[in-house]
Parts: C-alpha cells; sequence; structure tokens
C-alpha cells in the first residue's frame, strides 16, 4: 500500500511539475508578444516576436473578416512606434489554461501626433486591454484582442 502511495504521489509530482513547466513556457511565449508592443521598433524585440508566433499567426481584432497576419501586424505597431515612442504595454493578469493564455493588461502612451483624427497636444492615454492567445505546438497560432482606443480618444481629447 505505501508503494502504491509513493507511486502515486510521485506520478503526480511530475505531472505537475510538467504542466508547470508548459504554463510558465506559455506565459514566457506571451511576453514576447508584449515585450514587441512596448518596443516596436527593437530588432530583438520583432525577432523574439517571430519566434514565438506560428508563420500562420493571425491577429483578429474584430468581427470584419480582415484579420491580420503577422507582416500586417508588424507593419501596424512599427507605425505605432513613430507615433507612440513612449508606448507602454504591461500585463496586469494572465491566466493560462493550456492551449488558451487569457492577458489583461494595461497601455499607456503620449502621441506625438494627431492619433486617430485628435490631436492630444501632449496629453497621455490610460487603457484596458483584453487579449486572448491560443497556442499550438509552443506557439501563438491567434490573437484576439480588445483594446478601450474609445476611452484612449476621450482621454486625449478632455481639455
Amino acid at each position: 500500500m505505501k508503494k502504491a502511495q509513493s507511486i502515486l504521489a510521485a506520478t503526480t509530482l511530475a505531472i505537475t511539475s510538467i504542466a508547470s513547466s508548459a504554463f510558465a513556457d506559455n506565459a514566457d511565449t506571451v511576453q514576447a508578444f508584449y515585450d514587441l508592443l512596448s518596443n516596436p521598433d527593437s530588432e530583438t524585440r520583432i525577432a523574439a516576436f517571430v519566434e514565438v508566433t506560428a508563420d500562420t499567426w493571425e491577429s483578429v481584432g474584430d468581427y470584419s473578416g480582415e484579420n491580420k497576419n503577422r507582416d500586417a501586424f508588424l507593419g501596424q505597431v512599427g507605425g505605432f512606434a513613430k507615433l507612440l515612442p513612449d508606448l507602454n504595454w504591461a500585463i496586469q493578469d494572465l491566466h493560462d489554461s493550456g492551449d488558451f493564455v487569457t492577458v489583461r493588461s494595461r497601455a499607456t502612451g503620449t502621441p506625438v501626433a494627431p492619433f486617430f483624427g485628435v490631436d492630444g497636444e501632449g496629453r497621455s492615454f490610460d487603457i484596458m486591454t483584453i487579449d486572448i492567445h491560443e497556442i499550438a505546438d509552443g506557439k501563438i497560432v491567434r490573437s484576439y484582442h480588445v483594446e478601450d482606443w474609445a476611452g484612449a480618444l476621450q482621454q486625449l481629447s478632455d481639455r
């Protein structure tokens, strides 16, 4: 009986260790996504993002059916680097369920030119974002995201 309990305990510990390792790997994988958002003009961050995303990765931001592939997304965030040189995208909470990682984050920045048609005159924004990253074979294959850009524009236009 003691031998069976010892085997069960060892097996449980091994499975827990493997699961913890996989969750840590997913957290590190997803962190590369946010490191890119906060440093979109860094070649190192771009390379890390490419490494953790599948070749067929998609950014899904609405229901238009116009998802962005990796190159289009990198072009978009590259534009953000010029417009928001102090952009910071910080993870506030992360929930890893294996194939999906859900992230609540905070995006802050101060545009140096009109942002979505709003001249913020040096004002900053601070918004919440929610992302769900789908993971397969250790890579992000799809990222669903919602950002409070309306809140950002309101903060930039408040006088």
